[in-house]
């Protein structure tokens, strides 16, 4: 017993010393320290808890487009209700219009200071030398009984000051008057809604988002999330009704969330009967109003006024668009339990582009994103052509991308079909699953990219879309600066959040899917939280615990590498030791077996390729006491005789760049045939800095290759190659370019 003892001591020791070369950084701990811990409103499979609780708003709203002023009033009628354990003395309102005065940053900065030459738009985003009425008018708060209720505006946040605690269990409703002007985007840096204005044939499209006082969110983990709108981290909203009234001039269409209820009062009766011919075509859109209307409609402006009715059920937010400019198509998408009706609104710059590819993104978009996660389930999906942007809106988006004099190159079409893709997405991320993106811009804008990338993957094969390459040039950049993706939104830097909350999350997402837990039962797991978490408040801890509650593959040292660090991946074969085991007959004394031990010892050390031949080392019996208290012996002879001829390989691989991945291995043997052998991550768990691994192949190798598919975003693969290449310095590859 006591021998056995010793001999476990000595290999534990063993593997200690070879562990603790290097500093021990824990990368295969848990992140538990790292995230809330769970509890009754959040269960540690990463699924809403028993106890789990959100609140809820309703909305009516009656609002007034003022084209001549540029002027949006509305009169609000909010119901709220407190589905939380606490009683509430106030309430928070989010004012986004604020964001547009004068005091405010509009990351004009972000692009350069004042210098010599700087193109006026710029210096407009630095100075606000046109000064602008930005931000709300509050005409009144009441009470459902008409009694006024006393608030304070602190920036783009309003606290309602309640007459009576609203209990928790509890729902009260109020109201608000407002009006602000509308913005003209081309004013504003990162302006996600207003107006642009067309000086050829002077008429305006307006996109009217974020445009009313909203409930701010108030949840389990942040109480109220009261955090100002900076711009750049976006929204958190309360799902609800909305029954919404927009009187806008006669002339103009409306594009919003929801379902029109008034088609008789607002739309003619050709548009009436080509609309329902678009509801029974899944083949093409049909023109609902032909560019030729659109251009005689801009011709006159009437004084004359509609009000469009909507209806929105369960969503968190509501945003229309209105113009006279419009053309306008649709076309009806089937998907398994209904149909929806996608549509879209442009003016005549977006043709023709627009009309041949808009509202067929907006299906492809539908059809694959409801196959990935789950099935859309609104009544109308809406794309709006507008310049520059891309937005995301329930039901509607706002997408730029137009032809230059009627013509488009490949790649800028390309970027307007993807900016369609994406917005339309949004619907899932973060519309239903309805994460905080004032707080974390990686779960709705990576989750989002993921799929859509997937989207562009399937149904544009020919445009580029994101890979592991894609993120390479970031990863690899300056370390001093970079904010690893678990940083909230506000706080990354204008020219990385898209790297850092777009790419990295979707690259992430890759690996996971392709490379470590396999396609099959990721996309089962990724659908387990989309579902878990529809029409709810996810964080990220939430998705890290769904992930692995649904694939039984522990993850958190990936989550704690890719999310919580700055690290890259770069994986370098810093060797390849080539071995060949010699046959007993052949050794004709011990003198020969201790020479080839000794010769085996140093083998392969410094070397960079294969042009020594391999070494012969050989195998000798083992001792009685290796075997320890077991009786029965190995076919020793018979192990031996299985390895004769064979190639044994060992291989020394350095983490250079920090990152924890599986180690790819690709074989090219001498026969010009090749294999792939992956080691999994918990190769490292003995030493995070270097593994060394062996292998049997019967063929003869000419060369390695680590990650040969590029699954891993390694940002070096000049050292992922044995034999080795040398490389040539920055001068000697200027000269032998000028030699040729």
């Amino acid at each position: 017993m006591k021998r056995i003892v010793t001999l476990t001591l000595s290999i534990l020791l063993s593997f200690s010393l070879y562990a603790q070369d290097q500093k021990y950084q824990g990368k295969f701990e848990p992140i538990d320290n790292m995230i809330p811990p769970p509890n009754v409103y959040r269960s540690a499979s990463g699924a809403p808890g028993k106890a789990y609780w959100q609140q809820r708003a309703d909305y009516k709203i009656k609002a007034k487009l003022d084209e001549r002023n540029n002027i949006l009033s509305g009169d609000e009628t909010i119901t709220y209700y407190n589905n939380s354990p606490d009683d509430l003395s106030y309430l928070w309102i989010q004012l986004e219009q604020n964001v547009n005065k004068k005091e405010n940053e509009d990351f004009g900065y972000a692009f350069g200071n004042v210098r010599d030459s700087m193109n006026t738009r710029h210096m407009q985003f630095l100075t606000r030398a046109i000064d602008f009425p930005a931000g709300y008018t509050i005409k009144y708060i009441k009470d459902a009984g008409g009694k006024a209720i006393k608030s304070l505006v602190n920036n783009t946040m309003m606290k309602v000051l309640l007459n009576e605690p609203l209990k928790s269990g509890e729902s009260m409703t109020f109201s608000i008057g407002w009006s602000y002007h509308i913005t003209d985007r081309s004013m504003f840096l990162l302006s996600r809604e207003g107006y642009e204005y067309f000086p050829g044939d002077d008429n305006t499209v307006y996109l009217i988002a974020h445009w009313f006082p909203r409930m701010a969110v108030y949840n389990d983990t942040e109480g109220w999330q009261n955090k100002q709108f900076q711009k750049l981290g976006e929204f958190a909203l309360e799902f609800g009704d909305y029954h919404v009234e927009i009187t806008v001039p006669a002339d103009h269409l409306v594009a919003a969330t929801g379902e029109l209820l008034n088609e008789a009062d607002v739309l003619t009766k050709t548009q009436r009967q080509r609309l329902e011919k678009a509801r029974k075509s899944t083949d093409e859109p049909i023109m609902i109003v032909t560019p030729e209307e659109a251009k005689v409609n801009e011709k006159s402006k009437t004084a004359k006024t509609k009000t469009w009715k909507f209806n929105a059920k369960n969503v968190r937010d509501f945003a229309f668009a209105s113009s006279r400019k419009f053309i306008w198509d649709a076309q009806a998408v089937p998907l398994e339990t209904h149909t929806v009706m996608a549509m879209s609104f442009y003016p005549k710059e977006g043709l023709p582009v627009w009309s041949d590819s808009s509202t067929l993104a907006v299906k492809n978009a539908l059809e694959v994103y409801s196959e990935a996660v789950f099935e859309y389930p609104y009544p109308v999906c809406i794309s709006v052509n507008t310049s520059n942007i891309g937005m995301e809106f329930p039901m509607i988006s706002f997408n730029g991308g137009r032809p230059i004099n009627g013509k488009i190159s490949k790649n800028a079409k390309a970027g307007m079909i993807s900016t369609i893709v994406h917005e339309v997405g949004h619907n899932w991320f973060p519309m239903i699953v309805s994460s905080d993106e004032r707080q974390w811009m990686w779960m709705d804008e990576g989750l989002n990219t993921f799929i859509h990338q997937r989207t562009m993957e399937e149904r544009y094969p020919d445009y580029n879309h994101t890979t592991p390459k894609s993120i390479v040039p970031f990863m690899s950049g300056d370390k001093s600066i970079m904010r690893p993706i678990m940083t909230s939104s506000d706080n990354d830097l204008l020219n990385q959040f898209g790297a850092n909350y777009y790419q990295k999350p979707t690259v992430g997402l890759q690996i996971l899917r392709n490379s470590v837990i396999g396609k099959e039962l990721f996309d089962q797991a990724f659908k387990e939280y989309a579902n878990r978490w529809k029409y709810k408040h996810p964080n990220p801890a939430d998705l890290f615990r769904t992930l692995e509650d649904a694939t039984a593959v522990d993850l958190d040292w990936f989550y704690r590498g890719w999310f919580f660090t700055t690290d890259n991946v770069d994986m370098e074969l810093t060797n390849v030791k080539w071995f060949t085991v010699a046959n007993e007959e052949n050794i004709e004394n011990k003198n020969k077996i201790t020479k080839a031990n000794i010769k085996a010892e140093n083998a392969g050390e410094n070397t960079t390729n294969f042009a020594g031949g391999s070494e012969t080392i050989t195998m000798v019996s083992t001792p009685d006491q290796a075997y320890g208290q077991f009786l029965s012996r190995m076919n020793e002879p018979e192990i031996r005789k299985q390895l004769y001829g064979k190639n044994i390989y060992e291989i020394t691989v350095k983490n250079v760049g920090g990152l924890i991945m599986p180690v790819t291995i690709e074989w090219q043997y001498k026969d010009g045939t090749s294999e792939i052998d992956t080691l999994p991550a918990e190769i490292w768990r003995l030493n995070e800095y270097e593994i060394t691994e062996t292998f049997i192949k019967d063929k003869e190798v000419k060369k390695v290759v680590l990650d040969p598919n590029f699954e891993f975003a390694d940002t070096n693969m000049k050292n992922n190659m044995f034999p080795k290449v040398e490389e040539t310095s920055d001068f000697e590859d200027f000269k032998n370019k000028n030699k040729n």
